[in-house]
């Protein structure tokens, strides 16, 4: 039964971005396709949640960078905001304790400073500390109620929790607050196809394109939620597109290879499965379609 929750249209209007710094999440494993898809009505199947939408700047995270944020700490020891800055380019790093260090240490000197309970947030949440990720989450929140990057990295959280709904309203709120970040309506999309509201989904997931058309994962999402509606022409131009984008996503060429298993190109989808389980050995999907189209 779908969740009464999800039946809502989605807003689309935009404004200003945010000018403050954020960590951005790592990519995360998409659900399983699975692999009784190509034989069962599509809108049945878990279709993927895919690759995380913001691929993170590793120039952001580099040693040069560090080293001249380093500098203006150094100039300015007692700015939270430079500590914040430095801590983003950390958490982008992957030196998540370094990173926490300094969000602790802009904290010490500014405790209203909701952008950095956020990317504190964040960390802890990267780090597996899901408890300490909710309550920075929600200090951020509690001292700004219009900040939507905290709901989105809740609504996150609160994905990592199963707590769907919860999830569902912290986007919904990114997005009542006119948010131009794309993941607020990606990761809302993504809700939606776990419901079977594909119509909803495709939304989304266009709208998530129009504020970041650079990015693979909308595509990948929307594609799958064509297929579940039958319009597999559609589908596969949004998959094509997210290899266009980058060719280093497995799951892309995973979905790619199912519409090619589906018109009975066997050819042609074992090449692409091959390349999805090249890029990510332990891609099930990638799996289960390379053995059927090679039985």
């Amino acid at each position: 039964m779908v969740n009464p929750i999800f039946r809502q249209t989605p807003s689309r209007q935009a404004m200003p971005n945010h000018d403050c710094k954020r960590v951005t999440d790592r990519p995360f494993r998409s659900l399983q396709i699975l692999a009784l898809c190509m034989f069962v009505p599509l809108a049945a199947c878990q279709t993927g949640t895919g690759q995380q939408l913001t691929a993170l700047n590793t120039a952001e995270g580099s040693t040069e960078n560090i080293g001249s944020l380093s500098a203006v700490i150094q100039r300015s020891p007692n700015d939270p905001a430079a500590y914040n800055v430095r801590g983003s380019a950390y958490g982008k790093a992957g030196r998540y304790d370094a990173a926490l260090a300094d969000f602790d240490k802009a904290l010490q000197l500014n405790p209203n400073y909701y952008q950095a309970w956020a990317n504190r947030g964040l960390i802890k949440r990267l780090k597996g500390d899901r408890t300490g990720a909710l309550a920075d989450y929600n200090r951020s929140i509690s001292i700004n109620q219009s900040y939507d990057a905290a709901y989105i990295g809740r609504g996150n959280l609160y994905r990592d929790l199963n707590q769907t709904q919860a999830a569902f309203q912290d986007f919904e709120q990114a997005i009542r607050l006119d948010t131009t970040d794309a993941r607020a309506y990606y990761n809302r999309g993504l809700l939606y196809q776990q419901q079977g509201q594909h119509n909803y989904a495709i939304e989304d997931f266009a709208s998530a394109i129009s504020l970041q058309n650079d990015a693979p994962a909308p595509y990948n999402g929307r594609g799958l939620s064509y297929l579940a509606l039958g319009d597999e022409d559609n589908a596969f131009a949004d998959f094509n597109q997210a290899i266009k984008l980058d060719n280093d996503v497995a799951e892309s060429w995973a979905n790619q290879a199912l519409i090619y298993e589906r018109r009975g190109d066997n050819a042609r989808a074992r090449k692409s499965y091959l390349q999805a389980t090249k890029l990510d050995p332990s891609y099930a999907p990638a799996q289960e379609g390379l053995r059927r189209v090679t039985s």
